[in-house]
């Protein structure tokens, strides 16, 4: 679709992102092509017939997984959340922060940034940290969620967040459902409807999809879900574009006492007391992560139909539709009386905080699919001997310099990454071969890819081993994936990590899961690797009698 400069933006956001609608500029946010634009926005009612669409590049994100590169600075992502969290307080107090965090990114880069967002003026009401995708992490031995909330919860007391009190850490998977019903209860018991709530955190920590899921909560107004257009979701870094929001419901004691009645009556039940379409959503929840739970409303009944994260006869526009519109969708589309939000709080989702010295800044669309774990991690282990050589991909390698025994290297990443071991004197041949090859995977593209991509960076690292069982550290190779290395008591080794030029290379220590070279099968006859293993996923709320 072609741009129009003469017509002025409409006034109205993308339901999708949040950006301004308009068809003045292909390359800025909220875009929709003129011809569209015009059958949307030129109906009887007018500019208003624009409400509930999404602009050209949400669609395309939820319908091709397409992403189209805008002109916007990471600075313009900050500078939304920073003047939204500087608006003078509403109800007489702050808001309170939710800040979203990817665990597979610990340390979070953004989270020290946090008290720079803030107005001197306006301090906000208190901190809830939110360790998301929880649920893509084996469990590498009992007790594991209760040492990764620990873990969180000293990240947040290093990021030195003065004068913002901590409220709670909590551990949720906003994919699976995991946590959710316990993060809302929460929220109601501590904030109730006190003030508004802001959703923040790094780019694809997963802020909208948390957004979509409170959405469908009983944490939101009962009828919001009927009025508030779903956000887009997407692997894409930076897909939220300006602040969408829903309205809190006043957690009320009746209410409260519904909602408990209807947790204890859904606790009670087992596998096999639940329908063939729920049994069916719990195994496909099941194959994507180890943790699953379920989010249930109290204050409104079910809709029969499935839940789809967008009605394409909502969208803007189609590839292959006519241009055409029928100006009765949005004759029907509901809205909120006056009396229904002239005293609401709300919770805003915000723009992601574009990371720094991150790899997925100098990836395609494509290879950030692959590099972006969506499923379950399945840990793969190999032991090594000094001498050897670990690939991730073509965006991380580790050598195994000197040591006095074999040490285990455990790769958690996402399962399309491959890993290749070599040896030193093989390494820099294989890695100039096979760059940009399918053998590596990514990057892709072949010479011309690798030509322009930087090279991979050495870091000396000492460790000295444990024990045969416990990881020492993890090497985290910026934001691709980690290898937890375990090493025999006492043993010292030499390591040398690499990553692309201008790209955060990071030694955790204690390592975030540090069992995880027990996770494993026999070791693979003639090689360095182990079988992998795939430990079984939980279910939350629900009887363990049942069918497992």
């Amino acid at each position: 679709g072609r741009p129009d400069p003469s017509v002025p933006p409409s006034g109205v956001s993308c339901s999708g992102c949040g950006a301004e609608l308009q068809c003045q500029d292909g390359a800025a946010p909220g875009f929709v092509p003129a011809e569209k634009y015009r059958s949307l926005s030129e109906g009887p009612a007018g500019p208003a017939g624009l409400r509930g669409a999404v602009c050209q590049r949400c669609w395309l994100l939820a319908h091709h997984g397409r992403a189209l590169r805008l002109r916007l600075p990471p600075e313009q992502h900050r500078e939304v959340v920073s003047a939204a969290l500087r608006r003078p307080p509403r109800h007489g107090r702050g808001p309170l922060l939710l800040y979203i965090l990817d665990l597979l990114e610990l340390p979070d880069p953004v989270l020290p940034q946090l008290q720079g967002l803030l107005g001197p003026d306006v301090p906000a009401a208190g901190l809830l940290v939110v360790g998301n995708k929880v649920d893509l992490l084996p469990a590498d031995s009992p007790g594991h969620l209760g040492r990764l909330r620990q873990q969180l919860a000293a990240a947040c007391a290093q990021a030195g967040l003065r004068g913002t009190p901590l409220v709670d850490v909590r551990l949720v998977s906003a994919k699976t459902g995991f946590g959710l019903e316990g993060l809302i209860s929460r929220l109601q018991r501590s904030w109730k409807c006190a003030g508004d709530v802001y959703l923040l955190g790094a780019t694809n920590s997963g802020k909208s999809t948390l957004f979509n899921s409170l959405l469908l909560s009983d944490y939101c107004k009962s009828r919001a879900p009927d009025v508030v257009d779903r956000a887009t979701v997407s692997p894409w870094p930076g897909t939220t574009l300006n602040l969408l929001k829903f309205p809190i419901i006043n957690p009320t004691c009746d209410r409260i006492f519904r909602r408990q009645e209807r947790l204890k009556e859904e606790a009670a039940k087992t596998e096999d007391q639940l329908s063939s379409e729920e049994k069916k959503y719990l195994d496909q929840l099941k194959k994507q992560g180890y943790l699953v739970g379920e989010v249930g409303r109290t204050f409104q009944q079910q809709k029969s139909s499935p839940v789809v994260d967008f009605d394409p006869d909502m969208l803007s526009y189609s590839i292959d539709e006519d241009p055409r519109h029928s100006p009765k969708k949005n004759e029907e589309r509901e809205e909120f009386t006056y009396n229904e939000v002239k005293d609401a709080r709300w919770c805003f989702d915000t723009p992601g905080i574009v990371k720094e010295n991150c790899v997925l800044n100098l990836l395609t669309e494509k290879e950030v699919k692959l590099v972006l774990p969506t499923n379950a991690i399945i840990p793969r282990t190999f032991i090594l001997k000094p001498g050897m050589v670990l690939f991730l991909a073509a965006l991380g390698r580790v050598d195994y310099l000197q040591g006095e025994k074999p040490a285990w290297f455990s790769v958690v990443a996402s399962n399309l990454l491959p890993v290749h071991i070599s040896t030193l004197s093989n390494a820099d041949a294989l890695y100039e071969k096979y760059g940009g090859q399918e053998f590596l995977k990514v990057p892709m593209g072949g010479e011309e890819r690798m030509k322009e991509f930087p090279p991979l960076v050495p870091q000396d690292i000492t460790l000295k081993g444990i024990g045969a069982t416990e990881a020492v550290a993890d090497i985290k190779l910026s934001s691709a994936g980690w290898v937890a290395v375990t090493a025999h008591a006492e043993e010292k080794l030499l390591l040398r990590a690499y990553t692309p030029k201008g790209t955060a290379l990071v030694v955790r220590e204690p390592p975030l899961l540090p069992y995880i070279s027990t996770i494993r099968g026999a070791r693979i006859p003639g090689t360095a690797a182990y079988r992998t293993k795939k430990p079984p996923s939980q279910v939350e709320n629900l009887k363990t009698t049942g069918r497992r």
